[in-house]
């Protein structure tokens, strides 16, 4: 199983940036998919997840500004980030957890980790 992010850059207060999730392994539409991010001496924090294939929540801190969206026929996942600030700097995981009809942000309900892409905002 691999889940290879990419996208991940430093850019000024406001600016955007888009995340991808290349997914191998698994069949990609049997999982609730998430990206999380961790900043430097914080734990790691959900920021959006689509759960049963279809319905989507986002972290309260990035409401209105990111979007998470998949391309079932690539394995893929996205997020679109609008307007960042600089408390949005974190290393960005794509995650990949068992399906089910409960959205969730706790880490322990992923199985499936990539190893991460970094987001600065100055």
């Amino acid at each position: 199983v691999q889940l290879v992010e990419s996208g991940g850059g430093s850019v000024q207060a406001g600016g955007s940036l888009r995340l991808s999730c290349s997914v191998s392994g698994i069949t990609y539409s049997r999982f609730n998919m998430a990206w999380f991010r961790q900043a430097p001496g914080k734990g790691r924090v959900g920021v959006a997840t689509i759960y049963t294939g279809d319905k989507i929540v986002y972290a309260e801190a990035v409401k209105g500004r990111f979007t998470i969206s998949q391309d079932n026929a690539k394995n893929s996942l996205y997020l679109q980030m609008n307007t960042l600030k600089p408390e949005d700097t974190a290393m960005y995981y794509c995650a990949a957890g068992s399906m089910s009809n409960v959205a969730s942000f706790l880490v322990s309900d992923f199985i499936f980790w990539g190893q991460g892409t970094q987001v600065t905002v100055s």
